[in-house]
């Protein structure tokens, strides 16, 4: 579908989506509250996060698949808890990626009926603000250590601005002005510590010092060591982020939710302080363009050199949406009885 007429696509399929709303919350967000057995889990995990189907998430900017089997991270701007669901569906048709990636959350969920889960996955949970700041960069460095090689993991999902917009903004725009920065309103200036940790863990050396990565010219290389940057920008129609309590209950009319990617080779990339801080900063700058032109238009712009401007609708397959369905709810029968065995012991 193209960012001009498709209209009627886009129109056919919220109204097929629309349909499942008055049927879906109350059925899905029973299970979703209900923490579930681990095996069951396991098999059903990732889509845990968001079950919330008839929310279409449409994808613009370069294709992920072609490098689904390398190493590589994504740096996600970061609105609300949504954003998580968001971007577990959308990696769900991307190959092997899914069951070799690794987290980067904010420590509140693990706390979150998946939590357990993803520890058991190896996903790092993060503490934010300034007094844990220094100590959490140290733990993350270890846990890249003894998890990341060992587990077979491929793929990174960070969020670099180290909390949600509506939380920094403020701050950002604050520290922007005292450093002669641009001032962004979309997004905020990132953090440089987790990014700089798994680069230097991560991306693989040449004998002459230089990162040995992926090539600008093609995307058909294998190299050892992270070999990607994904550049991915979330947009929610109207400015308006999903967050978790909306997922849960489906009080919102269904949405579109737009994903953006570009993709950078880590040979052009540069791994020293300043200069990959200054790389984090144009990344960002980047994304406030996108997100403006996105808020104005409903479309990211075109790549540069086209006219018009791609998007991909992203579908799963419904035999397998119901197989991982049946599990979740197989998960809080358990539960459930597990629970009241334990009630009635105790009481």
């Amino acid at each position: 579908m193209r960012a001009q007429g498709g209209s009627l696509l886009l129109s056919d399929r919220m109204s097929s989506v629309a349909s499942m709303k008055g049927f879906l919350p109350s059925v899905l967000s029973g299970t979703l509250l209900s923490p579930g057995m681990v095996p069951a889990f396991l098999l059903g995990r990732e889509l845990q996060r968001c079950r919330w189907l008839w929310r279409l998430v449409m994808e613009w900017g370069e294709d992920i698949k072609a490098i689904a089997k390398d190493e590589a991270v994504m740096l996600v701007n970061h609105q609300a808890t949504g954003d998580v669901c968001t971007l577990m569906m959308c990696l769900q048709d991307k190959g092997p990626v899914v069951a070799q990636m690794m987290w980067l959350m904010d420590h509140i969920f693990k706390y979150t009926n998946f939590g357990i889960v993803s520890l058991i996955h190896g996903d790092f949970f993060i503490r934010q603000g300034r007094a844990y700041r220094d100590q959490q960069l140290l733990v993350l460095k270890k846990h890249l250590e003894h998890n990341y090689r060992s587990r077979d993991r491929k793929w990174i999902v960070l969020f670099p601005e180290g909390g949600f917009l509506r939380k920094r903004r403020e701050t950002s725009q604050a520290f922007a002005k005292k450093n002669n920065l641009p001032f962004l309103t979309h997004v905020t200036l990132p953090r440089f510590g987790a990014t700089n940790i798994i680069l230097k863990a991560l991306v693989a050396r040449q004998e002459n010092g230089s990162p040995a990565g992926g090539d600008a010219r093609g995307l058909e290389c294998k190299s050892r060591g992270l070999q990607w940057i994904i550049d991915t920008t979330i947009a929610y129609p109207k400015a308006e982020p999903i967050d978790i309590q909306t997922w849960i209950l489906g009080y919102r009319k269904p949405t579109v939710t737009h994903v953006h990617y570009r993709i950078f080779p880590i040979a052009d990339v540069p791994l020293e302080t300043e200069d990959l801080t200054n790389w984090l900063y144009q990344r960002f700058i980047e994304k406030e363009d996108l997100l403006s032109h996105f808020y104005k238009t409903g479309a990211f712009p075109p790549p540069q050199g086209q006219k018009e401007a791609v998007s991909r609708a992203m579908t799963l397959s419904n035999v397998w949406i119901l197989l991982i369905q049946s599990f979740a709810f197989l998960s809080g029968y358990l539960w459930y009885h597990v629970i009241q065995y334990f009630y009635h012991c105790l009481f």
